[in-house]
């Protein structure tokens, strides 16, 4: 993830749309600032923040002003544990993602590409880190 951002690539990246808003809505503090970031870092990277670190600065300030939360309260999200957990797998659903099997198959259900890759959306295509959903 990039540092850096001109404030027109900040806003066409970092805006939380109609439907984000539906899941970040019923979310507050830390909580609701955490689970906005995840969900715009993963629509850019396909896959989650391993820490806070990862997150531009730039990126932090406009979510959180978006959220109305100070972007201070970032450092109290929990990054391990239940509730990212539960945040991720809800980042997962509304974008269409699914995890990958625990293990390895030999037969694959109709529709499933056998990559070395970990996620997949069916509306966006099998591309790096993806693994495309049972039955779509």
């Amino acid at each position: 993830m990039r540092r850096e951002w001109e404030p027109e690539e900040l806003i066409a990246a970092w805006t939380l749309l109609d439907g984000d808003w539906d899941l970040v809505g019923n979310k507050t503090g830390a909580t609701r600032l955490g689970f906005g970031l995840l969900l715009k870092f993963f629509e850019q990277e396909g896959r989650f923040p391993r820490h806070v670190g990862e997150l531009p600065k730039a990126a932090v300030d406009y979510v959180a002003g978006q959220v109305k939360v100070d972007a201070a309260l970032l450092a109290e999200y929990d990054w391990s544990g239940r509730s990212i957990e539960r945040h991720r797998a809800q980042v997962r659903q509304a974008l269409g993602f699914r995890e990958r099997p625990g293990r390895m198959r030999t037969r694959w259900p109709s529709g499933w590409r056998t990559t070395s890759a970990r996620w997949c959306s069916p509306t966006r295509g099998c591309g790096r880190r993806c693994w495309p959903a049972a039955g779509r």
